[in-house]
């Protein structure tokens, strides 16, 4: 046997009332409710959200580095042997790269 339902709804205001009643407009707030800023926040010039030059100069270095570097364990061109030290290292240049190219403006 299934439980009994609950009931829903209900009165979300005190017996006697009506909604908005009582209620005084603060020119203060908006019509959700929220106290206006009193600060004002001027746009970001131009001149501040561009990168320096060094920063896609840095991230293409670093990207083909990263790729010389695993290009060259692979040909065998490497000293010390085949160690897969060289593929982390590689890989650690190329996500230096990436992490260059997130703060490139």
């Amino acid at each position: 046997m299934a439980p009994p339902k609950r009931k829903s709804g209900g009165r979300t205001t005190p017996k006697g009332t009506r909604p908005n009643e009582g209620r005084v407009a603060n020119p203060d707030h908006n019509s959700a409710g929220v106290a206006a800023s009193s600060r004002y926040t001027p746009p970001i010039p131009m001149a501040v959200k561009e990168s320096p030059r060094w920063v896609p100069i840095l991230m293409f270095a670093l990207f083909i580095v990263g790729a010389l570097v695993i290009l060259l364990y692979y040909l065998g061109a490497v000293p010390g042997g085949r160690s897969n030290y060289y593929l982390l290292v590689g890989l650690a240049f190329i996500l230096g790269g990436l992490y260059t190219a997130t703060k490139y403006h």
